[in-house]
This record gives structure tokens, C-alpha cells and sequence, in this order.
């Protein structure tokens, strides 16, 4: 008999899901599934809804996968040629980051954004840890909240301490389907814990370097929310990488360079050195962000040079 169900935890190998009457079951996948013509490491994401073919004792097999609303993947870590999906049928996405212990990677922002983007994703960046933020601190926030606020992207100031912005996030993430994303070590699920504290999710030891909790999360599960929506919580993100795009995939998905894009004097200017570039006259002019233009150009280095040395086969 099949009946239909949504994802609410992956492993690898194993997915947990839930049936429309609540219960729960633990099903393995049959058969191989491709992503736009890609592969994937892990063909089912948190947030799928599946058709279970339910069979005796604990043999349930995951036949089908519904049609995605959207969704988010990376390029996986160890099979660069792979893409491996967080999350699926979303209503907005949310970075966790912190601007100190661990010190901010401000490229990283821009790389998380390269993936909800071509999906029109919502995403809004969470800076936590502010009880520990000096004046200098604050100061990069308000640069940063300005310039993602500018170009639409919400920003948020918390503390798992303090409580700060714990009201705020909580009706940020009441009654959406939220993905909760963020790199080791920047608080993720003392948050968390923080608005929801019988989720209890593991905080690790304290570490001598940032004398905070790591982040020890090592699968994607959904969690249901007491005030209404769920949130699906992911494993720590090391880095990200784009071997899956090419240039103009990048230059399109940076919202505001699109934008501008259309007064370039060549439809397929990548806004580095072609002469009438309507995207460098507004760096010039102070309209983007300087700051995301270097996470730009570095991102298309990165991309041309992997491509490249696939080309001479070394």
C-alpha cells in the first residue's frame, strides 16, 4: 500500500518520516534520483513529501518524490561533481552567523545567499553572540546590516544568553516552514534552545578557543514549532563551493549586479574588465557594495580555475 508522507529527518541512509495521521516511520529509498540532470549524494531532503510504499514489520520504502515547491543544494563536499540538498518545499531561509568567536567569514554570507537565490528564497541573516560584541563589533553589524538590507535581505541581531532578538526571531519563524543554517561554532543550537527550550538540542563541549558551545548537529531533522511552523535544522557548513555553476549563473543570481546588469553596453558582461559595465560604474558610484563585489570576483576565480584544470584532465 502506498500512503503519503513528509520527511522529517535523513541520515544517509535512513529517512524518518511522517504520515498525515502524525505516526512516523523509518524508510529506506529505492531506485537512484537525479536533481537537473546532476546527481545527488542524498536523493530525498528533510521536507520532501514522499510516497512511502508501507510494508510489513519495518520494511517501508520511499518510492516516489513529490513535485518540489523549491529547494536548497549545495555542491557536496566530497563529490564535486554532486550536489547534496539541505532542504525542501521551504518558506525562507535563515543564516546563523557570529561576528566574533569564531571571527566572521563575510564571503561566506554571500555564498549561503548564491544558494537560495535561484530559488527565490527568502533569506534573512542572523547575527548572534552579541553579548560578546566590542563596539567594533557593532559597528561591522550596522555596515552589514545596511548593505543586505539594501538589497532585501533581512538581518537580525541575538543573543542565547541575554534573550536579545529572541522575541523577534521567534515571529520570524512563526507559522513558516524555516531552514536554519549556519558554519560550527556560532551558536546554532544554543539559539535554538533558546526559542524552543524543549527541543533541547545538543550543545557541545566548550571549547577552549571561543569558550562557547559548538555546534555538534549531524543530520538534517525538522522540528516542530510549540508557537506554530517548523523549523529543519542542518549539520554545521565547513565552506561552500560552485563547481555546479558557471560565471553567469553567479552574475545573475547576485541580485543587485542583475539588476544593473540590463544597462551594461554587453548582454553577457561578467562586470570585470568590459568597457560600458553598468555594474562597476555603481561600485564607483557607491550603489553596491564594494565588499559584495569582492565576494563576487572571488567566486568567479574559483569557478574558472576549477574548470580550467578539468579541462587539461589533470
Amino acid at each position: 500500500m502506498l500512503k503519503k508522507a513528509k520527511v522529517i529527518k535523513s541520515t544517509g541512509s535512513w529517512y524518518t518520516v511522517m504520515f498525515d495521521d502524525g505516526k512516523k516511520a523509518e524508510c529506506r529509498i529505492v531506485g537512484k534520483f537525479r536533481l537537473d540532470g546532476m546527481k545527488l549524494t542524498n536523493p530525498v531532503a528533510v521536507g520532501d513529501q514522499v510516497m512511502v510504499l508501507v510494508g510489513s514489520g519495518e520494511d517501508h520504502q520511499i518510492k516516489t518524490i513529490l513535485p518540489r515547491d523549491n529547494y536548497v543544494a549545495r555542491q557536496s563536499p566530497r563529490k564535486k561533481h554532486d550536489l547534496h540538498l539541505l532542504a525542501s518545499n521551504i518558506d525562507q531561509a535563515v543564516l546563523i552567523v557570529t561576528i566574533t568567536e569564531p571571527d566572521l567569514k563575510i564571503g561566506f554570507i554571500d555564498r549561503f545567499l548564491l544558494m537560495t537565490e535561484p530559488r527565490d528564497i527568502p533569506a534573512v541573516i542572523v547575527f548572534n553572540k552579541a553579548d560578546l560584541y566590542q563596539p567594533e563589533h557593532i559597528e561591522l553589524f550596522e555596515i552589514l546590516a545596511h548593505i543586505y538590507g539594501n538589497i532585501g535581505y533581512g538581518t537580525m541581531l541575538t543573543s542565547a544568553l541575554t534573550g536579545q532578538g529572541i522575541p523577534e526571531l521567534k515571529d520570524l519563524l512563526k507559522g513558516r516552514s524555516s531552514l536554519i543554517a549556519g558554519q560550527s561554532g556560532v551558536g546554532k543550537s544554543s539559539l535554538l534552545n533558546a526559542i524552543q527550550p524543549s527541543l533541547d538540542l545538543r550543545v557541545g563541549d566548550i571549547s577552549d578557543y571561543s569558550g562557547k558551545g559548538q555546534h555538534t548537529t549531524t543530520f538534517a531533522e525538522m522540528h516542530h514549532l510549540d508557537f506554530g511552523g517548523s523549523i529543519i535544522d542542518t549539520p554545521g557548513i565547513k565552506s561552500l563551493s560552485f563547481n555546479n555553476l558557471e560565471v553567469m549563473d553567479v552574475a545573475h543570481n547576485f541580485r543587485e549586479f542583475f539588476q544593473y546588469s540590463s544597462d551594461c553596453k554587453f548582454g553577457d558582461c561578467t562586470h570585470r574588465n568590459e568597457p560600458g559595465c553598468a555594474v562597476k560604474a555603481a561600485i564607483q558610484n557607491n550603489e553596491i557594495s564594494e565588499i559584495r563585489y569582492q565576494n563576487y570576483i572571488q567566486i568567479l576565480d574559483e569557478i574558472e580555475g576549477q574548470n580550467y584544470w578539468e579541462r587539461l584532465d589533470i
